[in-house]
């Protein structure tokens, strides 16, 4: 299994507005990308100080799988155009697992 993990802290005065498309944004790529085994996503839920904004965990069968999605047309949109613009931080990691 080949997991890829992102944490995102945003832009002061993003809006809720703005998060919400990039969750609409992220929903379709499911439905896109059938070798990907799971997908979430979601805004931190505020039970931690110091924690991220929002996170992305993708799971995949290997990095050929993970290397589709990345270079997914739809997926680098929503990047380009609504991550982007509100992201003040980003940190990742891709990792291999049972």
């Amino acid at each position: 299994m080949f997991s890829h993990v992102v944490v995102f802290r945003f832009k002061p005065g993003t809006s809720d507005q703005q998060v919400d498309a990039i969750e609409r944004g992220l929903a379709g790529l499911r439905a896109r990308l059938p070798d990907m085994r799971s997908y979430a996503y979601g805004r931190d839920l505020g039970i931690r100080e110091g924690n991220g904004d929002f996170a992305v965990v993708a799971e995949f069968d290997d990095e050929a799988a993970w290397l589709v999605y990345q270079q997914d047309e739809e997926h680098r949109r929503v990047i380009d155009q609504l991550i982007v613009p509100v992201t003040a931080e980003r940190h990742a990691v891709q990792l291999r697992h049972p």
